[in-house]
């Protein structure tokens, strides 16, 4: 799956920057935060999500932890090294060793309204 370009950003609406290499999951994903009023970025590999986030204005991702070929906090590191203050969560359906370079941790079976207070938390917390 390749990238997927958002609407345009409405003023005051948070671009959400999603990686998963699962496309069900991706597209779950979206879902969920574009019915909740953010604007998404989808990417389906590391690389794709360090180039969409040196060149849009992303405030917050949302990565899993097992992509192929990377791990979420592997890539974590990367995100931060391009934009430190842009908060980064691991969303995962395993609780991984560590949880270096990430702001928060969120299960994948975590209820949705639990998981979308997080994102709002997170979204407000490092735009102010």
């Amino acid at each position: 799956m390749g990238s997927t370009k958002p609407a345009p950003v409405q003023i005051g609406r948070a671009l959400i920057l999603c990686v998963d290499d699962n496309q069900l999951g991706l597209l779950l994903l979206n879902e969920v935060l574009v019915r909740s009023g953010f604007a998404v970025l989808m990417a389906s590999t590391a690389e794709e999500s360090l180039e969409m986030l040196r060149d849009a204005p992303v405030s917050l991702v949302i990565a899993d932890h097992m992509l192929r070929g990377s791990s979420g906090t592997e890539l974590a590191a990367q995100l931060k090294a391009i934009k430190p203050t842009v908060p980064v969560v691991l969303h995962s359906g395993i609780n991984p060793d560590t949880v270096r370079h990430v702001d928060a941790f969120i299960h994948k079976g975590e209820p949705v309204e639990a998981f979308l207070s997080l994102v709002s938390d997170l979204v407000k917390r490092f735009s102010s």
